[in-house]
């Protein structure tokens, strides 16, 4: 029995010529073929007939055949037939949608073979589909929430719109509301579409040599009414020119949900800082605010696809913001990171290497 490294459940044995068996086989032989010849012995000194001493030893050995054959029968039964039995039923229920299956392995960790490898790799198996059809039905629910919202206040401002005793003013308001309700769900099919095909790799990244702090301007150039009417104090410490050789549509979508998020989540009269800073081979943007903050439990889900830390969706957004920035990083070979004090702010960094890896 030899055992060999396995990357998930450390030694598992692997059979090539078991020792303890050939023991076992060798020690039965050796009995019974002494058995054998003490009959032979036994025969001829009662003087029996030759039919009798033929005969005898036939029959002793098909008994010992048949007592090998069951044996071994049982021997397979608990070692491979019964396991993979219940692998088998566990299958089925995967297959009809109960993803609760749990297939004990044979062995402790300790003793493991290939047999209770696959178990243990079925189990694994099990529990990531059962993940992902938890995850499948939350994305349909946040999904119908998401649309549902939108549609019914674009469905009420609509009807009182036919109210013909409505001010001009009035009717300008209602007609802003349903604009502005349609551009919220025109950005959620739109997010919906770009994290889709960012995660079936369709987007690929196509990088091109551009001055990153021109390019920073330029998107927080595009908050600024936002800024000034909530009396925001906006401050950018960048360089005066920093070369990178990425992707400025895709990174676009990342300084552009970062700043957002910053002037949404910031009161009437705090401050928003956006640093920019570079090295020889990296360039480090962060977007830090004075807003709300966040607690750990938001911290630990805040790039998960349609989450809010603000479970009452008081403010707009459908919580896919940060996973398309996360994926769009990823794939430019950079990262994010965030730190936050709830009540105090938040700031997130960004890290982006110069030249992306070949």
């Amino acid at each position: 029995m030899k055992r060999v490294e396995s990357r998930a459940y450390g030694r598992v044995k692997i059979s090539r010529f078991p020792l303890s068996i050939f023991c076992l086989v060798l020690g039965g032989l050796l009995l019974t073929s002494g058995v054998h010849v003490g009959l032979i012995v036994l025969m001829n000194r009662l003087a029996l007939d030759d039919i009798i001493q033929t005969i005898v030893p036939l029959v002793y050995w098909i008994g010992m055949s048949i007592l090998v054959t069951l044996l071994i029968i049982r021997m397979t039964k608990n070692t491979f037939e019964k396991p993979v039995q219940e692998l088998a039923a566990a299958t089925r229920k995967v297959a009809e949608g109960d993803f609760s299956v749990y297939v004990p392995p044979m062995h402790t960790a300790d003793q493991l073979d290939y047999l209770d490898a696959m178990i243990l790799d079925f189990n694994k198996m099990v529990a990531e589909l059962g993940s992902i059809e938890t995850l499948k039905t939350d994305f349909f629910s946040n999904v119908s929430h998401e649309i549902k919202t939108p549609l019914a206040v674009i469905q009420n401002t609509a009807q009182l719109m036919r109210d013909k005793n409505l001010s001009d003013e009035q009717r300008a308001e209602y007609a802003e509301t349903i604009e502005r309700y349609a551009r919220r769900l025109a950005d959620l099919i739109t997010n919906i579409l770009k994290l889709n095909k960012l995660e079936k790799q369709t987007i690929q990244p196509r990088p091109e040599p551009y001055d990153l702090c021109a390019h920073l301007a330029e998107c927080a150039l595009l908050f600024e009414r936002r800024w000034e009417e909530k009396g925001i104090e906006f401050e950018a410490e960048i360089e005066d020119q920093a070369i990178i050789e990425a992707d400025a549509s895709l990174l676009e979508l990342v300084w552009n949900n970062l700043l957002s998020n910053a002037v949404k989540f910031t009161e009437q009269g705090g401050s928003v800082i956006l640093r920019q800073t570079s090295t020889a081979g990296e360039v480090e943007v962060s977007v830090s605010d004075t807003g709300c903050g966040m607690d750990e439990e938001t911290l630990a889900h805040i790039f998960d696809k349609f989450y809010q830390g603000d479970t009452s969706h008081a403010t707009e957004g459908n919580g896919l913001g940060l996973a398309l920035v996360l994926r769009i990083l990823r794939m430019m070979g950079g990262s994010i990171t965030v730190s936050s004090t709830q009540g105090q702010g938040s700031m997130f960094t960004v890290r982006l290497p110069v030249h992306p890896a070949q």
